[in-house]
């Protein structure tokens, strides 16, 4: 996969940090975003593990099931996406639900309470239809496939160490969104490789609690050791850095001051950013910066897409 272009921003706070972003939401598949890197990386698992059908996860705006159904659509690949909701919220459509429609991917409904019931169930019929099912998130529970996601972001951290040599200097610190904690994992397994100096911080996006997503960060951090054959760094569990400060009571919840940062980056730096993932993330980490008061320092930033949330939050203002 080609490298991604890293794009030094215009600021105006006056604190001396340099700002950089990462541009994953240019990826050329699927209208870019983090999750094309990890929807090669559970294909490649799929295929390596000789199953055909492949069961995805997610809501009806997810952005990993429109890459996912895409990609499955394009290579002529079954596709059951499961999407659990409370009562009545699956009417809600957006954008991303339209181009999963788009693709033909069977789409089961069931409760949040109900979901390893609903993986099973559908993992069996495809299996009595003679098919291999694979599911992206291991056993019906979600349990081990934590590696696969992580890997796909350990492997683009080279790509940041390669564009560091060109510059002659690294990065401080780089901060990305932190949702499922896939990306973020896969950061610091990158990191963790390599031994460099960079601390990667996850500004948490959601209500999950702190302690859960740091779990759920280091069973992937194992998960993909374990399967190099490596031996983990003494200390490792340093290096996980979740911003929980910051996450507005929520998935999905933002108010006027990410407003004015999605603004402020698409007029100034002509940078899209929604406010689910991205904007909230941008917001939350230039609040760290000047709580935490560090100034003169080089600030990578990972842009990990979303674009159809972009245009929803455009046609709801």
């Amino acid at each position: 996969m080609a490298a991604t272009v890293i794009q030094r921003l215009k600021t105006t706070s006056g604190d001396g940090n340099e700002l950089y972003i990462k541009r994953d939401d240019l990826l050329p598949f699927s209208i870019g975003g983090n999750k094309v890197r990890i929807s090669e990386a559970f294909y490649a698992d799929m295929a390596a593990k000789g199953c055909d059908t492949m069961i995805i996860y997610g809501s009806r705006h997810s952005n990993l099931c429109r890459v996912l159904s895409n990609l499955c659509a394009s290579r002529g690949t079954g596709c059951v996406m499961i999407c659990s909701h409370e009562d009545g919220e699956e009417d809600a459509a957006t954008n991303n639900t339209y181009l999963i429609d788009w693709t033909g991917t069977r789409i089961v409904h069931c409760k949040k309470s109900e979901i390893a019931q609903t993986v099973e169930r559908v993992m069996g019929d495809i299996t009595a239809r003679g098919g291999k099912p694979y599911y992206i998130y291991g056993n019906k529970f979600g349990v081990g496939n934590e590696g696969t996601a992580a890997a796909a972001y350990a492997d683009a951290y080279a790509e940041i160490r390669a564009y560091e040599a060109e510059q002659g200097w690294e990065f401080d610190a780089m901060f990305c969104p932190s949702g499922t904690g896939a990306t973020q994992t896969g950061l610091i397994c990158g990191h963790l490789l390599v031994g460099d100096r960079k601390r990667i911080f996850g500004v948490m996006i959601s209500s999950r609690e702190t302690k859960r997503a740091r779990e759920v960060i280091d069973g992937g951090i194992r998960d993909y050791f374990a399967r190099r054959g490596a031996e983990l760094p003494a200390g490792y569990q340093e290096e996980i850095r979740l911003l929980d400060a910051y996450r507005q009571e929520g998935y999905g919840r933002y108010d006027e001051r990410i407003e004015r940062v999605i603004r402020e980056q698409y007029v100034t730096n002509s940078i899209p950013l929604d406010p689910i993932y991205t904007g909230k993330a941008f917001w939350g980490m230039t609040e760290y910066l000047r709580e935490a008061g560090i100034t003169g320092s080089r600030i990578l930033f990972l842009h990990t897409g979303g674009t159809p949330l972009f245009f929803d939050y455009l046609t709801h203002i």
